[in-house]
């Protein structure tokens, strides 16, 4: 780019006339945006916006119009009134750019966003007569855009990026794409998103890959299949697809005709090298994912189908440092898995050296393989293992539409036992249950597998802690309450069939007459009879223990009550069978079965 060391400029060189953004099939060019923006910025109030438009292009034009002025836009992770009055001022008022009239301010002051129709006759002048050096310049010191994330306080955080810093962070991510895409530069790439512009990565990898990168953007957020692939269609080629690994995989089970797609770009969560393939194939062009955190921006990028490796943008590298308390424990899930460590982000446009909140395995100073998050660890029985690389197994399993893995708090038998929430219409626990033995070690398939209607993602796919964590407490006490969860089970054996054995209690079950009036309860009787009922699916150990086995232990420890589904484990314990009786979680009844004495 032809520039000032001090500032760069607006837009990266390219043709004025050529389109910037398209809305409602139109396209709108490079001039008119820049005399948009400026007409915009003249009536832009002192202070420091709060972007909120949902439009693309009237982000993007207040975005523009912000940075002419010398502001800092503000991008919050939502639009709640409660998280406005907490955006940290830094000594400048905020104000609202927004688009949406039935918005909540909160009370702030607001500038409805429109095409100024009055900036047509300025950008007819300008298409006629700039050149591709003419965009006008920004200082490269400017916090152009602040980024807030939620803490665990609830309160914004503000993560600032300086116009420098962005315009090297959009160059080294657009050649790497266009290295991918096989071409020399991006421009007369033509951007469709399903990811709000207000988080990191929909705001780097379509507004700012448009703005800096050369390419163009469509103006709409589509969200449903049909919308999708109509949006795709109503831009010309080469077009990409900027989304996340929850919109894809909906996307492709939908069943709806796809246009052709040169790019596929994915971010938020890893992707499987399955659902990876399956986009390619289904849209011709290749799927690039993108690694990267708010507090550096974007990091990495892979081809999913290529292999597992990461490969750092332009002059970025990764460096391990020791943690001061390391006690020289290992997770579990590898061998050099990074537990002791941190790993630092630095160069390029990584200002400060920047700690990254993910475990990896370094191959080299800019290669790299992705373990999960650093505070994602989680320990079971001796075991350790990450979420992340849980919800991967969970969410490849056919038929799983969407999946996460939740540790309680309460522990059962001096262990935390991991809960699968699951949208499987087709599938039952067990089928998950069996699907995730393959991929996992025992410690880590669930003793419980919930069936939801859908999981509380934000619009960028990402599941939070905090929407987890409610879902699991709302979820579970319904379950408990039903008492209608099924329960996984022990591994099969190859004496027999899988050990797994349930039964539904019937309301009218002639054993609750009686016992006792008013407050039904199974009797422990019934419970013994459903071991023996599952002992008869294993002929093998039934004929070790004969046609009568002798009960050494039995202790019932929960009530039963009318509707429960009961999920009954066997376990070979050699010269004895031990049982486990279960109702979701909770166990209610345990013992240990023998060969009668001849």
């Amino acid at each position: 780019m032809n520039a000032t060391p001090s500032s760069w400029p607006l837009l990266a060189p390219r043709d004025p006339a050529a389109p910037l953004a398209w809305r409602d099939g139109l396209a709108i060019s490079a001039a008119q945006f820049v005399a948009e923006a400026a007409a915009l910025a003249e009536q832009l109030p002192a202070g420091r916006p709060i972007n909120l438009c949902q439009d693309r292009y009237h982000f993007a034009l207040g975005l523009a119009a912000a940075l002419l002025r010398g502001q800092t836009s503000l991008l919050p992770p939502n639009a709640l009134p409660e998280t406005l009055r907490q955006v940290p001022s830094a000594g400048a008022p905020p104000y609202l750019l927004t688009d949406d009239a039935a918005l909540d301010t909160g009370g702030l002051p607001t500038l409805r966003v429109a095409r100024p129709a009055a900036a047509a006759a300025a950008a007819a002048a300008a298409a006629a007569g700039a050149g591709a050096g003419d965009a006008p310049h920004i200082a490269a010191t400017l916090e152009a855009a602040c980024l807030l994330t939620s803490g665990s306080t609830g309160a914004p955080q503000p993560h600032a990026k300086r116009w420098g810093q962005l315009v090297a962070n959009i160059a080294s991510e657009a050649e790497r794409l266009a290295e991918l895409m096989g071409r020399s530069d991006l421009r007369g790439l033509n951007i469709v998103a399903t990811v709000p512009v207000q988080h990191s990565y929909g705001f780097e990898s379509t507004v700012m890959l448009a703005l800096l990168g050369g390419a163009a953007f469509e103006a709409g957020r589509p969200f449903y299949p049909a919308d999708i692939a109509q949006t795709l269609a109503s831009v010309p080629r080469p077009r990409a697809l900027v989304t996340t690994p929850f919109h894809l995989k909906t996307l492709l089970r939908a069943g709806v005709e796809l246009p052709p797609v040169d790019l596929v770009l994915s971010a938020t969560a890893p992707l499987s090298p399955q659902l990876a393939a399956q986009a390619e194939a289904a849209f011709g062009g290749p799927l690039v994912e993108i690694y990267g955190c708010t507090e550096a921006g974007q990091v990495a990028a892979r081809r999913t189908t290529a292999g597992e490796t990461w490969t750092t943008l332009g002059a970025l590298r990764i460096r391990r440092e020791a943690l001061a308390d390391a006690d020289g424990n290992g997770t579990g899930i590898g061998e050099d898995d990074g537990s002791n460590e941190r790993f630092i982000v630095h160069g390029g446009h990584v200002e400060e050296p920047t700690p990254l909140a993910d475990v990896l395995v370094l191959e080299s100073d800019r290669r790299f393989r992705l373990l999960g998050r650093a505070n994602d660890l989680i320990h079971v029985a001796g075991k350790r293992s990450s979420l992340a690389h849980l919800n991967f197994h969970l969410n490849r399993i056919e038929g799983v539409e969407d999946g996460a893995f939740w540790l309680p708090d309460e522990v059962a038998e001096g262990v935390v036992r991991p809960v699968a929430f699951v949208v499987a219409p087709t599938l039952t626990a067990a089928q998950v249950v069996a699907a995730l033995r393959t991929g996992l070690e025992p410690a880590f398939v669930p003793r419980r597998v919930v069936h939801l209607d859908a999981l509380p993602r934000e619009a960028t796919g990402k599941l939070t802690v905090a929407a987890l964590r409610a879902l699991a407490r709302g979820a579970l006490t319904a379950a408990d309450e039903s008492a209608t969860e099924l329960t996984a089970a022990a591994p099969a054996d190859p004496a027999g069939p899988p050990v797994d054995f349930t039964i539904t209690i019937p309301t009218d079950h002639p054993a609750f007459a009686g016992h006792f009036p008013g407050q039904p309860l199974l009797p422990g009787a019934v419970l013994l009879s459903l071991v023996m009922a599952a002992l008869d699916a294993r002929p093998a150990w039934r004929q070790r223990l004969g046609a009568t086995p002798r009960i050494d232990s039995a202790k019932f420890l929960a009530p039963v009550k009318p509707g429960a589904t009961l999920g009954v484990d066997l376990r070979d314990q050699g010269s004895s069978i031990a049982f486990e009786v279960r109702l979701g979680a909770t166990t209610v009844a345990r013992g240990q079965l023998s060969a009668a004495a001849p």
